[in-house]
């Protein structure tokens, strides 16, 4: 069951989490940003149950993460198209890469995101927009957006995230 509550809901990691924080999304929004389009494809990339890969597109596809379009005619078979929106998680998909090579390969790295043009290795990290610094948690804290509502204003207030004495470990 998925968490409910109006804080949960109204923050944006919480509604990322509903749309793709489920295991088997994240991975076929990998496989599809290797070029996977179609069940059959992502079936015998994931080796996943059938039944959990039809209910896991049809939600990516109701979450606005894919456009089905229509490639056969009889029988009727779909494929899977990435939206602009989909496309705007790629980044995630290169951070939890990078996270995964640094701290989770026992036997180093087995893959690795390239330049499209000379295979030249990318070292993704996380920057500003404005004038490119890295963000880290160091340099940032959580602040209410001028949307939020007055519960959110008062759950952010409380965050430790709030306190600048908060720093990373081993500082």
């Amino acid at each position: 069951m998925q968490p409910k509550s109006p804080s949960i809901l109204e923050c944006p990691v919480g509604r990322a989490v509903e749309t793709v924080g489920e295991w088997w999304s994240i991975l076929i929004l990998r496989d599809a940003f290797q070029g996977a389009t179609k069940f059959d494809e992502f079936s015998q990339s994931l080796g996943i149950a059938p039944n959990i890969l039809s209910r896991r597109l049809a939600h990516l596809t109701a979450s606005g993460m894919f456009v089905r379009r229509r490639y056969h005619e009889r029988p009727p078979r779909y494929e899977y198209v990435l939206t602009d929106k989909a496309r705007d998680f790629f980044p995630v998909i290169a951070t939890l890469l990078a996270f995964g090579n640094k701290h989770l390969a026992p036997k180093g790295e087995s893959i690795l995101l390239a330049n499209r043009s000379d295979a030249r290795p990318f070292d993704p990290v996380v920057v500003d927009a404005t004038d490119m610094q890295p963000i880290t948690l160091a340099n940032t804290v959580v602040v209410a957006g001028p949307r939020a509502s007055r519960g959110m204003r008062k759950r952010i207030a409380s965050l430790k995230a709030m306190n600048p004495a908060v720093a990373p470990a081993g500082e």
